[in-house]
């Protein structure tokens, strides 16, 4: 079975349940834009307030699995450098999702295997 046997969830349900399963961990969830219902990829702001941000973006592994990639890797970002980086991914897919994760602690976990470039 390869990781491409897996559901499919649509973009709407996929980002519906993220944002409910952060909300009971007690981790702010706010869906900043909403984009095409079927297929619109998601882009996570991963906030962290005074240490900066994160941008992560979908991707697959060789073996076909979803994976995120963080923007400029490890290191948050100021929130003013990923906004504007968002604002440019817009004008180039305007079916594109932004989700808000808000996580001062520290504590998000994305369930899905984050890799740095």
């Amino acid at each position: 079975m390869s990781d491409y046997d897996e559901p499919v969830l649509t973009t709407s349900m996929w980002v519906s349940a993220h944002i409910r399963r952060c909300l009971s961990l007690g981790i702010p969830a706010v869906l900043v834009r909403r984009g095409d219902d079927r297929a619109g990829i998601v882009l996570i702001k991963w906030n962290r307030f005074s240490d900066g941000c994160q941008v992560l973006t979908p991707s697959r592994n060789a073996r076909g699995g979803r994976i995120w990639i963080a923007r400029r890797g490890e290191s948050p970002s100021p929130e003013a450098d990923c906004d504007a980086y968002l604002e440019r991914q817009i004008k180039y897919d305007p079916d594109l999702w932004i989700l808000e994760i808000e996580d001062m602690e520290g504590r998000y976990d994305l369930g899905e295997p984050i890799e740095t470039h």
